[in-house]
């Protein structure tokens, strides 16, 4: 390790500066959240399959073994977000996520209207379409979680009839399934996107062309 002139530090030790053409956009604590939580929920969509579809039933066989995969999955699902909390990045986001501007409309009626140009839908950090695809899913696996223990637990509700339950968690679970294979091929067809959850770092040019209120020309925004 070498010191710089005037300083007794040595230079490993300094912070590392950031790139000027990358921007930080989640951390360490962020990106677990969001892998945890995807791996979770495909092995909840993966062994429901497996116990819902007649044809993969008899090709995986072990019932007992992919329904206790599939339960506690879907448990522990809302685990990973329950510690991110201790993040203050995450937090942020959430609050970030639960917060609906002005230009989010615009960016809907953009979409709406098949605009192509990604100028003409401004997003802060999160876009439109995002934050609803958060919502949305996190207000489904409450439903899932809650329907999937009156069926385990059958006198959790005795007013609740089971046949209610599992209509309700087999219709949902085709909405969910639907959902999350749409926000796969997203983000499929958007590399940049994918390395930011992957490294926590994105483009500015790319940042600045479709999130163009989070970090336009360096002001950080929503």
């Amino acid at each position: 390790m070498t010191s710089t002139a005037g300083s007794t530090k040595p230079t490993s030790a300094a912070k590392r500066p950031e790139l000027p053409d990358r921007i930080r956009r989640f951390s360490v604590a962020e990106r677990m959240v969001h892998r945890s939580v995807g791996i979770l929920m495909l092995l909840c969509l993966a062994s429901a399959a497996c116990l819902y579809l007649g044809p993969l039933a008899q090709l995986v066989g072990r019932r007992h073994l992919v329904s206790t995969v599939h339960k506690w999955s879907g448990i522990l699902m809302p685990l990973p977000v329950l510690l991110g909390l201790f993040s203050a990045e995450f937090r942020a986001d959430l609050r970030r996520l639960n917060r609906f501007a002005p230009y989010d409309r615009e960016w809907l009626r953009a979409v709406r209207k098949r605009w192509a140009w990604p100028e003409a839908r401004p997003a802060g950090k999160f876009n439109a379409g995002q934050k609803l695809y958060a919502g949305w899913i996190a207000g489904a696996v409450l439903v899932m979680a809650s329907t999937g223990l009156l069926m385990w637990f059958k006198g959790l509700l005795p007013f609740v009839s089971r046949t209610s339950a599992i209509f309700v968690h087999d219709l949902l679970a085709w909405a969910i399934a639907f959902v999350v294979f749409g926000h796969l091929r997203k983000a499929l067809h958007d590399p940049e996107a994918r390395r930011g959850m992957r490294t926590g770092y994105v483009g500015r040019e790319w940042a600045e062309l479709h999130h163009s209120r989070w970090l336009p020309r360096g002001r950080k925004d929503a």
